[in-house]
């Protein structure tokens, strides 16, 4: 049976990397895109436009499929690293997500790819690991995006008893070339080669490649068991190491680093920057909250039932440097 894949967020970071995954490959792909999104259909690739949270608008991704195996890649979401939990972070992350989770289960889809993320696990202690659990709740995790992300993880949880055949991938800190959508890690990567990072903190992250998280959601399509969840993570990094790596490849000036108590008293101060520069700040109290939390990850799960090997954060930033000195031309 011939496949069809669709992602929705086709234009996110993540989205047009799975898409330009299955670009070659002998299947049919729907990317799902926001009205005012400019897209072309091209080769194996055709775009739908919607809104996750307009029932109206997502019908006709799902019509017409009938002699394909259907893979539905749920990605769209929106990524927002202040504290507060916004009425529209719970309309696109948790009811656009419940509404796609439905009509996959209407349609009768084969497979459903949920693209959670890490920060809906809860954290266990500084020292700990963290792993994949099996239960979520909002209650249980700290910042708007977090819970919105619990929230909707357990909702697709919860209609796999009822038919729906979902595997549920967790990915850490993206990082890495194609990205078009803003990406926070890109941004502080673009702002530090371009001297307009204002300073390096203390505390880090895990930071995973874009392309292995596209594979990973590829392998749990594949391999993954129904009903379980899977973290993609990549290896723990401080701020200090990640801009180390960009300056030993492409050079640029030592910062000044800031210990969190610091940084937090000069977050309004890198608001206001931002503010004139008319840029998102990347340093707000909530980022500085998840770079001193416990953000270490497993990927042994993965690893051992999906076949997941991630890539070296030299060869992500190396990539992704190449990717913004000239996304038109690079190769990777």
């Amino acid at each position: 049976m011939k496949k069809l894949y669709i992602v929705t967020g086709a234009n996110g970071h993540l989205g047009s990397t799975l898409l330009r995954s299955l670009e070659h490959q002998d299947c049919q792909v729907r990317g799902l895109v926001l009205p005012d999104e400019a897209v072309q259909n091209h080769g194996n690739i055709t775009y739908f436009k919607g809104d996750v949270r307009d029932s109206s608008t997502l019908s006709p991704l799902f019509e017409n499929t009938e002699g394909f195996q259907v893979t539905v890649f749920h990605t769209a979401g929106l990524i927002d690293i202040s504290k507060g939990l916004t009425r529209k972070m719970e309309e696109i992350n948790v009811e656009g997500t419940i509404r796609i989770a439905e009509m996959a289960l209407k349609y009768k889809v084969y497979r459903f790819i949920y693209v959670s993320s890490v920060h809906a696990i809860p954290e266990k202690g500084i020292k700990g690991t963290l792993k994949e659990i099996r239960h979520f709740t909002p209650a249980s995790v700290v910042g708007g995006y977090a819970k919105t992300k619990a929230a909707a993880t357990q909702a697709v949880l919860n209609l796999v008893p009822l038919g729906l055949n979902a595997v549920v991938v967790q990915p850490s800190g993206i990082l890495g070339p194609y990205d078009s959508s803003r990406n926070h890690l890109v941004q502080m990567v673009s702002d530090y080669r371009k001297g307009r990072l204002p300073a390096c903190v203390r505390g880090g992250y895990d930071i995973v490649d874009v392309r292995d998280v596209a594979q990973g959601c590829l392998l749990a399509a594949e391999k993954g068991r129904t009903g379980e969840c899977y973290i993609l993570s990549g290896k723990y990094y401080d701020i200090k190491s990640i801009l180390s790596l960009v300056r030993e490849i492409e050079g640029g000036r030592r910062l000044p680093v800031l210990p969190i108590w610091m940084a937090e008293a000069f977050a309004p101060l890198f608001e206001w920057i931002s503010k004139r520069r008319k840029e998102r700040p990347l340093y707000t109290r909530y980022s500085l909250y998840t770079l001193k939390s416990n953000s270490k990850f497993s990927h042994d799960k993965a690893t051992k039932e999906l076949g997941y090997w991630p890539r070296s954060l030299r060869t992500t930033i190396a990539d992704t440097l190449q990717w913004l000195k000239a996304p038109e031309t690079a190769v990777l």
